[in-house]
């Protein structure tokens, strides 16, 4: 099993929610790089969209939005945001994109 899968299963219940926000920065970015999936690559959000998108995970949209623009998996531009193409999509897209 790879760490990140680690940090993930320590830290994402069955349901997909974020239990907490790790502080160590190596497990936070494996949670980040999770979440970031969330988000698809090329389409713009505004930030009320990406503060819905990371609600649904965890209720502190705020610190993560944070977290993944001071980690470049997102950038920022006028309240609008973007997922960087500094990261693959590794993963597999989710059955539907947030609307």
């Amino acid at each position: 099993m790879r760490d990140e899968d680690r940090v993930l299963e320590n830290f994402v219940d069955v349901a997909g929610r974020l239990l907490s926000i790790p502080v160590q920065r190596k497990k936070r970015l494996a949670v980040l790089t999770w979440l970031v999936e969330d988000f698809q690559p090329g389409r713009p959000y505004p930030e009320s969209e990406v503060n819905r998108i990371i609600a649904r995970r965890h209720p502190d949209f705020a610190a993560l939005r944070r977290y993944l623009v001071d980690e470049e998996l997102m950038q920022r531009r006028r309240s609008v945001y973007w997922r960087t193409g500094s990261m693959p999509n590794v993963g597999f897209d989710p059955p539907s994109w947030p609307e």
